[in-house]
This record gives structure tokens, C-alpha cells and sequence, in this order.
């Protein structure tokens, strides 16, 4: 594995750190202060000159308005990004849209990319993705209460979710739904199935306050109801059964995708902390970075952080070399270690900047409360570490009944 970046990627981190730093870090502060929907004016702006960079949608084929990186060189420009909370949004590769493009473009009909996959690539739309329900739990993606039966020619879906990102505003869900209870293979009881979200039966309950916060339009989590909404058959993204298997698929290189955001967000604190340190004096002359335990907080931030780069720039080699199936391990041993990496380093700089790091003058306190989720969703960080370890104890002979 060649560890050194090509003139490309270069070229792609160096034109996304000037846009950050030049058009997303002097408003971010005004958007976390009053919100995300309260700036939609201001965000289309910044998207259009983000289009203009030719960066946009940049994990897509050019063919069809991406800019046609592969996931590593996607990965170098997905770390930069993350160092603004609105970076993914502005240049049209946030979640959970990102993944459902994805998924579209690899299992989508024709018919589905013209009416989903395009408008989406195109920035005039969103979707959401509907997947945890809160009656039954997240850790276990197969027990499933949602149905979708078949009537005449359409799938009539019932049931209940949350925690749909990005639901308030989109135009159409990725819903995943027991479509063959009877199904021997837990793994091949549920499809996924585009619901525009005017369908009749589809609801939007509402937004979830999260941290305090019920968010609005794409900064949001939405708990989403089905009553009998009906769409037709030829919605069925994929094959009947294989709604498990797309999802895996679409985590994958997923993971990939936050994972390097999580970096950026730490490469960003550590900058804070870094400054603070250098310039905040204790007493005349004594400088914050004088003390061993700073110093000590930075030392290990540094070399945390590179090592969870490694890390992960490896774990999309092999993606990219022998499939997201082979690389299985590697996926969960990234997604549990750089959630914690990003959390350690931000439980240090808000330290080293006391009060400061509780208010809103950095992003700090906004990261601390919106990024504590990345231990949770697309899978807990036990459920990678008990998957990890039972794959590495089955090298050793042992057998589970």
C-alpha cells in the first residue's frame, strides 16, 4: 500500500481546505447559533460556488454530475470537509443522501435513477433513510416490525421508525421492510422500497430532540409513521429479500465516509486546542502549553489521530482491492476506534480551553453534543467490538452453537 497522495488528491484537499476556510468557517458560527434552517438562502449560495469547484457530489461518476473520485481519494476530501459542520452538506455528499445515491446507482431501475438518483445528484432534492425503529432494538438490524405486503400491484407498508435523518424537507425515503416474515434466513425477510414522502400514510411525527436540540430541515432526525402507505411494486429498490444485504453494502464504504469526517473534526479541535495552548497565558509569560498535561493532551491527540487515519485510508484499500465483504473486520475495527479517537480528542480541547470550551465561540461544545451519536449508529461500538472478537476467537477454533 503506497501511502503517499497522488498530485490528485493533493489537488482535491488543497481546493476544499481554501473553500472551508474561505466560504464555510466565517458563518459557521451563525449557523450554529440559530440554526441551519434559518440560513437555507446563505447554504444554496455556498452550494453553487461548491458546484463550480467540480468537486461536486465527488463520490459519483462523472457521467452522471459527480467529479468521479474513488473512495481513498473521496476519503482525503471527506477529512477536509469535516472540519466544517456544513462542509458534506454544501457540496452535495452528506448523509444519508450520500449512501442513497450509492445504492441507487448501483441497484436502481432506469426508471428509479431518472425520478430518484438524478434530481438527488442534481442538489434538488433530499432523501431520508428509514431503517431503527424505537419498539425494537437498533443493535439487532433484522428483527424488524415494519411490513410491506402486496396488493394488487402495489406494496401497502406499515409500521414504525425513528431517528430518519434528514426526513424534515426530503423528498423520498429509503424504507427498509419485512416483506417475507416467513423467510428462513433472517437476513433475507426485508426489502427496501422508495417512498415519496406526499404518499398517502406517510407521516412525519416530528423532529427528535437530540442534546437539546430538535434541529430542522436537514440537521434534523425525524420519527417517521407508515399507515397503509401504498406505492407500486416497481418501487422495490433491488431485490425482494436483499434489503439487509443492500444496507451492508451501503455502510461500508459509509463508514469510510464518517470515519474520515470524524478525522477532520479532529484535526480541526486539535487546532483549537493548539492555538489556546500557544497564545492563552496563565500569568505573564507562562503560556497554557507550558503545562506537562497539555502538552501530554496533544502528544496523544497527534498520534491518535494518525494512527485512525491509517487506519482508515487502509480499510478503503481494501474496499477498493478485494470488496467491502473481505474487509469486513476492518470496517468495524475503524468504526469503534475512531469514534472514540474523535471523542477523546474533544473531551481534551474543551479541557484546555475551560469555560471557552463550553460555549458556542468554537465548535467544540456543538461537536461534543452532535457527534456522541457516532459511538451509536451504523452499529454500536459493542456490537463491532463482540463482532471483531468473535471472528478473530473462530481463527482459534472456537464454535458457537
Amino acid at each position: 500500500m503506497d501511502f503517499s497522495e497522488t498530485p490528485k488528491v493533493r489537488t482535491v484537499r488543497a481546493v476544499v481546505r481554501e473553500f472551508v476556510e474561505k466560504e464555510l468557517l466565517p458563518i459557521e458560527a451563525t449557523i450554529r447559533h440559530d440554526g441551519f434552517e434559518a440560513h437555507l438562502p446563505l447554504m444554496r449560495e455556498k452550494r453553487e460556488k461548491a458546484r463550480q469547484t467540480g468537486l461536486w457530489a465527488a463520490h459519483l461518476p462523472e457521467a452522471i454530475g459527480g467529479a468521479g473520485l474513488s473512495l481513498t481519494e473521496f476519503a482525503h476530501m471527506s477529512e477536509e470537509l469535516g472540519k466544517s459542520p456544513v462542509g458534506h452538506y454544501v457540496f452535495n455528499v452528506q448523509a444519508p443522501d450520500v449512501g442513497n445515491m450509492e445504492v441507487l446507482l448501483e441497484h436502481g431501475t432506469e426508471e428509479q435513477k431518472e425520478r430518484f438518483l438524478l434530481p438527488l445528484v442534481k442538489g434538488e432534492i433530499r432523501s431520508c433513510f428509514t431503517m431503527t425503529e424505537p419498539e425494537l432494538a437498533g443493535s439487532n438490524p433484522v428483527w424488524m416490525g415494519t411490513t410491506a405486503r402486496k396488493d394488487g400491484g402495489d406494496w401497502v407498508i406499515r409500521g414504525h421508525k425513528w431517528f430518519a435523518s434528514s426526513a424534515d424537507g426530503a423528498a423520498f425515503a429509503v424504507c427498509m421492510a419485512v416483506t417475507d416474515p416467513e423467510a428462513p434466513e433472517a437476513h433475507r425477510r426485508a426489502s427496501m422500497i422508495l417512498v415519496p414522502t406526499d404518499t398517502p400514510g406517510f407521516e412525519l411525527i416530528g423532529n427528535i430532540s437530540v442534546m437539546g436540540h430538535r434541529g430542522g430541515d436537514w440537521a434534523s432526525h425525524g420519527e417517521v409513521s407508515y399507515q397503509d402507505a401504498r406505492v407500486p411494486l416497481a418501487n422495490l429498490l433491488g431485490k425482494v429479500g436483499h434489503g439487509f444485504t443492500i444496507a451492508q453494502e451501503r455502510l461500508g464504504p459509509g463508514r469510510i465516509h464518517h470515519c474520515m469526517r470524524w478525522i477532520g473534526i479532529c484535526e480541526r479541535a486539535l487546532d483549537v486546542l493548539c492555538r489556546h495552548a500557544a497564545t492563552r497565558e496563565l500569568s505573564p509569560g507562562r503560556p497554557l502549553g507550558t503545562k506537562q498535561i497539555v502538552q501530554q493532551w496533544i502528544a496523544e491527540s497527534r498520534a491518535e489521530i494518525h494512527g485512525a487515519r491509517l487506519m482508515v485510508l487502509h480499510a478503503a484499500w481494501k474496499i477498493e482491492k478485494e470488496g467491502a465483504p473481505a474487509a469486513r473486520q476492518e470496517i468495524s475495527l475503524i468504526k469503534f476506534t475512531v469514534a472514540r479517537t474523535m471523542q477523546r480528542v474533544l473531551d481534551r480541547a474543551i479541557q484546555a480551553l475551560g469555560g471557552l470550551g463550553m460555549t458556542d465561540d468554537t465548535p467544540l461544545a456543538w461537536w461534543w453534543a452532535h457527534e456522541r451519536a457516532s459511538r451509536i449508529y451504523d452499529g454500536a461500538d459493542e456490537v463491532h467490538v463482540e463482532s471483531v472478537a468473535r471472528r478473530i476467537l473462530r481463527g482459534y477454533g472456537m464454535r458457537e452453537k
